[in-house]
């Protein structure tokens, strides 16, 4: 794809200067995609028993699919099914908020631990696979914040979205920040995500395997 066969809303002198800066950097994101991919396979055949353990105690827990699959915003502002094992009660989605706040009544007994434990963006190992995501990269948002987003955050469409980021640590306990005020939504759109986006653009201009090694062992470290 070339700069001009953005969206349009998407090309703007920000995004310009991180096409720029991508564009001659095709060995490290071809490397990246390879890393993923090797990965990722090989994450899903090691701890596939626990992951069929995971998705019974999902099933049994609470009536429903195992997955919850929601539309995301991903790669040059295209929308995707995300995958995550449900910690939610069945059409969650639809009784409250996108937002989920620390003690939301939506969440089921085994979706809090799943929860607590980040076992649920495991499954996002699936769309790794199928090359809507990356194991490391901004985390995708709804379209609705996507939406609302400043110009210079649309340069983080212009890679694949990640399970993990550094956004990811750094506001591991985000739902706590948004449980502390009336408006959630609000907290998140002007208190959230701007230092968010900030780190996303940073990740860019350091984008590299060796990054996303550091960032996968950070963000097991965070979660222990």
């Amino acid at each position: 794809m070339s700069y001009s066969q953005l969206p349009e809303n998407m090309r703007n002198d920000f995004t310009k200067q991180y096409w720029t800066m991508l564009d001659s950097r095709k060995f490290v994101l071809g490397a990246k995609r390879v890393f993923d991919v090797v990965v990722s396979a090989l994450i899903l055949l090691i701890l596939s028993p626990f992951f069929l353990l995971l998705a019974l105690a999902v099933k049994l827990d609470s009536p429903g699919p195992v997955f919850y699959r929601q539309t995301r915003v991903g790669r040059y502002n295209r929308d995707f099914k995300i995958y995550k094992f449900r910690t939610m009660v069945q059409d969650a989605d639809r009784i409250g908020p996108p937002l989920t706040t620390g003690a939301d009544p939506r969440i089921t007994r085994v979706g809090s631990l799943i929860r607590k434990l980040r076992l649920d963006e495991f499954s996002q190992l699936l769309n790794v696979l199928n090359g809507s995501m990356s194991l490391v990269g901004p985390r995708p948002e709804v379209r609705r914040y996507v939406d609302v987003y400043a110009p210079e955050y649309l340069a983080t469409l212009l890679i694949r979205p990640g399970v993990t980021a550094p956004s990811s640590i750094a506001f591991k306990d985000e739902d706590k920040l948004l449980a502390a005020g009336d408006d959630p939504e609000k907290i998140y759109v002007e208190k959230i995500l701007p230092p968010k986006m900030a780190l996303n653009l940073e990740y860019i201009k350091h984008i590299s395997v060796l990054h996303d090694i550091k960032i996968m062992l950070e963000t097991v470290r965070a979660v222990i």
